[in-house]
């Protein structure tokens, strides 16, 4: 099994919270999570019909028969029991008395916040990291096998076909949460902009575009791009620009929560047609980035990832707010390095006026310090640099 690189943010914060809730996608792995630190505790899943209906009917008669220390899975199926919950914590005031799973921000922060505030930590688990599947396999991963193969821990564990295995988790998404989300009529329309967001990852979220481009209005997608990022299937990036000028880009850029799931949709069915796809650099882009928020979350900390882009067309990718100080961070698909690589960086650093900082971050393995000054970083190499940062 892999190890998961949350499991000690999890257990310190069991020990210090009554409650911990755990949120991310679809089998990002959030059950298994929970079972392998708490292997003792009761379990149950919302998601089954029998357990659902007795604990909407009877809230009494459910705790009674799924007694604390107990995980709870899928727990935005029935947020009434977050009442009973607040109670008895109050109550025993024990820490680690429960803990929660849940795939749906859009109400289950809201319940979370309300009836357990104070009472609760709350954690992201998103799909599998490359750290994480470096540590497991001890061994260097590719880049285009990584952008095809994606992170979804069953794909690993189950050793499932990249093609079905996404083929699938689309159509029970689409089953699952949009039609009890958003209520839809027209599912054709829904797939067809999925579609479309794929080809734009990487790119400024454009709602006139989207909405011309799919057929519906502007506010439908707006609500569509809500429900997706809710249920974790893509992350708006959001530009920085406090006291670094007026002309800034003020909307978010797109990426998929789940590398694998873009591919799958841009109709790339084998590893080999990813070197050749003309998104090959949007691809590699979204996975960095992606990697970034799976860092931050599995250390227990909020996003803090922003990007730069100026009217001029001066853009720096990614943008991690550490403290006071900003670390700007250039994603170059490239094997190759290239000393033009690192030209932003040394425009933004005139900018904030900060001396030689950043790195670069490209599809090659090799690390090392350019000539400009400039760190270079294998992908695989991310995460480990970024706690350097941390430290």
């Amino acid at each position: 099994m892999i190890q998961r690189s949350i499991q000690p943010v999890l257990l310190a914060l069991a020990s210090t919270y009554p409650v911990v809730t755990i949120t991310g996608p679809r089998q990002a792995g959030k059950t298994t999570l929970a079972k392998q630190c708490f292997p003792t505790y009761t379990y149950c899943n919302l998601e089954h019909p029998q357990i659902r209906l007795l604990a909407q009917q009877d809230p009494v008669s459910f705790f009674k028969q799924y007694p604390a220390p107990l995980i709870i899975d899928e727990i935005q199926h029935v947020p009434d029991l977050l009442s009973y919950i607040q109670t008895e914590v109050d109550e025993r005031q024990i820490n680690g008395l429960y803990i929660l799973t849940g795939s749906q921000q859009l109400h289950l922060n809201a319940a979370v916040s309300q009836s357990l505030a104070g009472r609760t930590a709350m954690l992201t688990l998103l799909p599998l990291s490359i750290e994480e599947l470096t540590a497991y396999y001890k061994q260097s991963l590719q880049r285009d096998t990584c952008l095809y193969t994606g992170f979804l821990p069953r794909i690993y564990d189950q050793q499932q076909a990249p093609g079905v295995a996404y083929r699938n988790y689309l159509q029970t998404y689409i089953e699952r949460d949009v039609r009890q989300l958003l209520h839809l009529k027209d599912l054709h329309s829904f797939e067809k902009f999925l579609y479309l967001l794929a080809g734009r990852i990487g790119q400024i979220i454009n709602l006139a575009s989207l909405a011309n481009d799919t057929g519906v209005s502007a506010t439908t997608i707006s609500n569509w791009l809500s429900v997706l990022e809710a249920s974790y299937v893509i992350f708006r990036l959001h530009p920085y620009f406090n006291n670094l000028g007026k002309r800034y880009i003020k909307s978010p850029k797109l990426y998929f929560v789940e590398t694998g799931l873009a591919a799958h949709l841009l109709g790339l069915e084998e590893e080999r047609m990813i070197a050749r796809d003309p998104l090959l650099g949007g691809l590699f882009e979204n996975m960095m980035v992606i990697e970034a928020l799976k860092f931050r979350y599995n250390q227990g900390k909020s996003s803090n990832l922003y990007f730069y882009r100026d009217s001029k067309g001066m853009e720096i990718d990614l943008l991690i707010k550490l403290g006071a100080a900003l670390f700007p961070i250039e994603i170059k698909s490239s094997m190759t390095w290239q000393p033009d690589f690192s030209k932003n960086l040394h425009s933004f650093n005139k900018l904030i006026q900060s001396p030689q900082t950043g790195c670069v971050v490209y599809g090659g393995s090799l690390d090392f310090r350019a000539e400009d000054g400039i760190m270079v970083k294998g992908f695989e190499k991310l995460p480990p640099y970024l706690a350097s940062l941390s430290n």
